[in-house]
This record gives structure tokens, C-alpha cells and sequence, in this order.
């Protein structure tokens, strides 16, 4: 009997420890995502606690969160307890990120999750996110990437252009741009959009705006298929609801949504090798090819410019420029190479030079030989070659040397080869004709009477700017506003210094926005709330829309602490703080 008693009390010893194990712990979606997509986090646990810390979230942005939810239930007479804090969280660049530990206190004791690592890739073509992406801005907005040509030649210019459609049912507030293609296999030139103009379009039929964001030309450098990573936004959308206001017009929410050009590929064909010239450079596209000189007769030791230039529609960077032949008798120096090359929608345009400095020693006739440029032409499909003249330079005057010019070989047409052999530097003059400088004393000199004299008409100076300086030092009010203006100044440089670094640019740039408010309107940090802002700048007679677009400033740099923002961005509030302060300045 106590054998079966101390059997069923050890039974319920394990069940009571059984039950009152205390388990934490963190789950994600999915271990494995792109930028586009959204993760949800949720931290399990099967006993109520207190005092539960999230992470950081290094890698992402909070935009759902945190959720909480309870499930409690009896089954068989066993108590089941869950409790879940949930976050919706999303990517702001690739990489390998790590969930790190959540803590919680749990009958006096803190327990911890295990850290959980996640991999952000580049933007897939369908989101499987829908549980965090409104159904309407999915359906309404479009980034399309259009490519000129699919199956370009090496070397051929192909132009990408990125255009941003939104069905007239949704519009669009802000958009930021979360990850930017490489191009790792192109050499490639963004063309400089001035200003976004919106257009009416169509798209799978239906009416669309649409604007053109980024336009690219792509010089592939690789044969086969090449990818072009896609461009990855993340946009404010304003969908509109079920729901009406007092007027009965309808209310509208904003979704955050991001959108994805979707990978493209091209196939890139290697140019032909059926009649490829054996000094062809990788020139492709349509040319004209010359050399010139600024002279062709001259005066031994006299100098002349020789260009060899190519100029026309392609590659015009990406190939080097025929190298110049020079008789033995003409002194060459190293070539200035010069690029005067537009990139438009057509790709690379314009010409390129190497510039030859030739200094002759000797009277004579020098030919200059006919040089060759080979390139593809993309309109006929075959490779064409163009030949330079032959250009003689007459030198008229100058030493004939004697035995330092030997003619080794006549032509039909009467020049020579020139040749250099004896001393090439015996008429240079040798004797210089110096004389004697004359010798000045510094004692009893101008410069003497002034460094003595100095000193004692600087006294006054002295006193004088002392004077100044304790005037100064005694405006206590007038320092403090100075010194507020100073770190402003300070603040708006530093939040220039911090471009791109998005944590770091806000807080300088709300620093400068705060040391500006001290200097103008003489008040504390702690007394800077919106309402009493914008009641002492309209007490100064600062124009409404000035005091609205200051305060839109302050609220900008708080917003920043919570959503992603690129570098275009900061920019743009960086100028335009610049230039509230200085419209502010006026004002006052």
C-alpha cells in the first residue's frame, strides 16, 4: 500500500512540473523573403507575464503592431493557455538580419527567446503578403520596367524606362525608392529627369496615369542572358473607403505599398566573327573617323598639334582610339585624351580625341602614315573600316645636321625617312650671360622703418577692439542668441555631412530647427510645442504659410524616426529647411 502511494505521489510530482514548464518563444512567417515582401513576427508564450520588451528590429520597419491576443481554453479538464504579441515588420535593404531576443517576466522570473535569422532578397515578381497589403492599392498601382530591345548585340545601347501606373480609383500621396537596380553586367548611365510629369495612359486596357520615374541606357558587356534587377518602391497610397463623412463625401485611408518593376532578362548576342578585323577595339555603332593637324609647315623646334578623332552614335567610352605613327624625326609626347560625349535616350553621342604634341629637330619633309579605325556598324550588321590620308609636314628652316640626316631610301613619290644621329642639342645657346645682383641692406630700408614703427600705431587698434570685445562679452542675452544661431548653423551643416545616414540626419537637422527657435524667439526646448511655435512666429509677423511649412519641418523629422527614407528625400527637407529659415529670417 505505501509502495503504490509513493508511486502515484511521484506521478504527480512530474505532471505538476510538467505543467509548470514556461515556454517563450519566436516565430516567424517565413525565414526567407524579398524587399517587397512583409514578415510577421509573433512572441508565443503559454503563461501570462508582465513587462514584455520587443527587439529592435534592426533591418526592418515596424508598420503593424504590436497585436495582442489570448487564447484560453479547457480540454479533457487540462487547461491551455496562449498568449501572442504579433508585428508586422518590413524590409528596408537585402542581407541577412537577425530577430534578436525578446524578454518577458514570467512569477518573478525573466525569460528570453532564441535569436531568429532572416534573409532579405532582391523584390519578387508576385508577393505572397497579402495578410499585410490592401487588396485595392495591389490591384491599382503598377511598376512596369520597358526594355527598347531584348536581344541587343554586345555593346549595343538598350534603354530601360521606369514608369509608375495608378488607376484613377486610387492616388498616390509619396513615394520613396527602397532598392535600386545594379546593373552589375552593364555599364550603365542614368539620363537626368528635370521634372516628373504625370500622363494618361493605358494599361491591360484600362485608363491609367502614369509617370515616368527613372530612365537608364545599358551597355551590356557580357554575352547570354543577362537579368536587370528590378526597381523596388515603397508608396502612399490613399485608397478610399466604405465609409462617408458628415457632407456625405467619402474617407480615404493611407496604405503603405510596396511595388516591384519584376525581374527582366535580355538575350545578348556576341558580335559575329565572320569578317572581324584583327585590330577591331569593340567600337559598335555608326562613326566618322579623322586626323588633323593645326599646321603642316613650321620651324624645327616649332610645335604642331596632331588629333585623332572619332565622333558619332555609340559605345564611344567603352573602345580605345587607334594610336598615331610617327617618323623617328618628330619628337612625340603623350596624348590628352578628351570625351565630349551626351548620353540621351538613344544612347552615347558625340566625339573623342587623343591630342599629340610633335616637336620636329630637323628641316625636312616628314610624312605622317595613314592610320585605320574599324567598328561594328548595327545597321548593316557588318564591320566597316576607315582610313585616314597621309598628311606631310614641311619643316622649312632650322639645322639640316650635317651627318644627323642620312635619306635611306627613296620613294616614287620623293620623301625620306629621316634619322637621328648626331649631337640633336649643339644649337643651343650655352652661354647664358649672366650678371650680379646687387646686394640691399635691410638696415635704414622701408621695410626696417615700417617693422618699427608698426607696433606702436597698432596700439590704439588694440585698445580699441579690446574695448569691443568686453562690450560684447558683457551682452549676456545677445550672446546666448548668437551662440543659439551658431549651433543652428552648426546643425544644418552636420545634417549635410549625414546625408543618406537617415537616424543621424533627422536628429542634427531637428537640433538646427530648435537652436533657430532659441536665437529668433528667445524660448527653451522645453517650452517648443507646436501651438505656441506658431503663435509667437505669427506675433513676429511670419506669414502663415511660413510658419505651417516650419512646423511641417519639425513634424517631418519625427515621422522619419518611424518610416524609411531615401537619399533624394533628405535632400529635399535639407533645402527646404535652408530655405524656411531663410525666408524666416526675412520675415522677421
Amino acid at each position: 500500500m505505501k509502495l503504490k502511494l509513493i508511486f502515484l505521489t511521484v506521478v504527480l510530482a512530474i505532471g505538476q512540473l510538467t505543467m509548470a514548464q514556461v515556454k517563450f518563444e519566436a516565430k516567424v512567417s517565413k525565414k526567407k523573403l524579398g524587399v517587397n515582401e512583409r514578415l510577421r513576427v509573433d512572441f508565443e508564450m503559454n503563461k501570462d507575464g508582465d513587462n514584455f520588451t520587443p527587439p529592435t528590429f534592426f533591418g526592418f520597419t515596424v508598420v503593424g503592431g504590436p497585436n495582442q491576443s489570448i487564447s484560453n481554453s479547457w480540454i479533457n479538464g487540462k487547461r491551455s493557455y496562449s498568449k501572442t504579441f504579433s508585428y508586422f515588420l518590413e524590409p528596408t535593404k537585402r542581407g541577412k538580419f537577425t530577430i534578436k531576443q525578446a524578454t518577458i517576466e514570467i512569477d518573478g522570473q525573466v525569460y528570453k527567446t532564441l535569436p531568429v535569422t532572416v534573409e532579405v532578397t532582391g523584390a519578387v515578381d508576385k508577393p505572397k503578403d497579402g495578410n499585410n497589403t490592401d487588396f485595392v492599392a495591389s490591384e491599382n498601382l503598377h511598376l512596369v520596367a520597358e526594355v527598347s530591345k531584348s536581344d541587343p548585340y554586345l555593346n549595343e545601347a538598350i534603354t530601360v524606362v521606369y514608369k509608375l501606373y495608378v488607376s484613377p480609383r486610387i492616388s498616390v500621396s509619396n513615394w520613396r525608392e527602397l532598392d535600386s537596380p545594379k546593373y552589375s553586367d552593364f555599364w550603365s548611365q542614368a539620363i537626368d529627369m528635370k521634372q516628373l510629369k504625370i500622363e494618361n495612359g493605358t494599361y491591360n486596357g484600362e485608363p491609367y496615369r502614369y509617370v515616368v520615374l527613372r530612365k537608364t541606357v545599358l551597355y551590356p558587356q557580357k554575352t547570354g542572358k543577362l537579368n536587370i534587377e528590378p526597381l523596388t518602391l515603397t508608396v502612399s497610397v490613399d485608397v478610399p473607403t466604405k465609409r462617408r463623412d458628415i457632407f456625405g463625401g467619402r474617407l480615404y485611408t493611407t496604405v503603405n505599398k510596396t511595388v516591384a518593376a519584376g525581374n527582366r532578362t535580355i538575350n545578348v548576342k556576341s558580335l559575329p566573327e565572320q569578317g572581324k578585323p584583327v585590330d577591331f577595339s569593340g567600337a559598335v555603332g555608326s562613326f566618322d573617323f579623322k586626323v588633323t593637324t593645326n599646321k603642316t609647315t613650321l620651324d624645327a623646334t616649332e610645335s604642331l598639334d596632331a588629333k585623332v578623332t572619332v565622333s558619332g552614335n555609340g559605345n564611344l567610352k567603352l573602345f580605345d582610339l587607334p594610336k598615331l605613327n610617327v617618323p623617328s624625326g618628330l619628337e612625340q609626347y603623350e596624348p590628352e585624351h578628351d570625351e565630349r560625349v551626351r548620353t540621351n535616350l538613344t544612347g552615347m553621342a558625340g566625339n573623342i580625341s587623343d591630342s599629340y604634341t610633335l616637336v620636329p629637330q630637323y628641316k625636312g619633309k616628314y610624312p605622317l602614315p595613314s592610320i585605320s579605325f574599324t567598328y561594328f556598324d548595327l545597321k548593316t550588321e557588318a564591320y566597316k573600316r576607315i582610313t585616314s590620308d597621309e598628311i606631310i609636314i614641311n619643316v622649312r628652316t632650322g639645322p639640316d645636321g650635317g651627318d644627323a640626316i642620312t635619306t635611306t631610301e627613296s620613294t616614287n613619290t620623293g620623301k625620306r625617312v629621316v634619322t637621328q644621329t648626331g649631337n640633336q642639342f649643339r644649337f643651343l645657346k650655352l652661354n647664358a650671360n649672366l650678371k650680379p645682383i646687387a646686394k640691399e641692406y635691410f638696415f635704414k630700408s622701408t621695410t626696417f622703418w615700417v617693422s618699427l614703427t608698426a607696433p606702436l600705431l597698432a596700439i590704439p587698434l588694440f585698445l580699441f577692439f579690446g574695448k569691443k570685445r568686453e562690450e560684447r562679452l558683457s551682452d549676456i542675452r545677445g550672446n546666448r542668441v548668437r551662440k543659439a544661431d551658431k549651433l543652428a548653423r552648426k546643425y544644418l551643416s552636420e545634417a549635410k555631412k549625414n546625408l543618406g545616414n537617415q537616424k543621424q540626419f533627422y536628429i542634427a537637422m531637428e537640433r538646427a530647427l530648435h537652436n533657430y527657435l532659441k536665437a529668433k524667439l528667445h524660448i527653451q526646448t522645453s517650452d517648443m510645442s507646436k501651438d505656441r511655435i506658431q503663435r509667437l512666429l505669427k506675433e513676429r509677423e511670419v506669414e502663415d504659410a511660413t510658419a505651417i511649412e516650419f512646423i511641417a519641418l519639425l513634424e517631418s523629422c519625427e515621422f522619419a524616426r518611424y518610416t524609411p527614407s531615401s537619399t533624394t528625400a533628405m535632400q529635399q527637407d535639407y533645402d527646404k529647411a535652408s530655405r524656411v529659415i531663410a525666408t524666416i529670417d526675412k520675415q522677421l
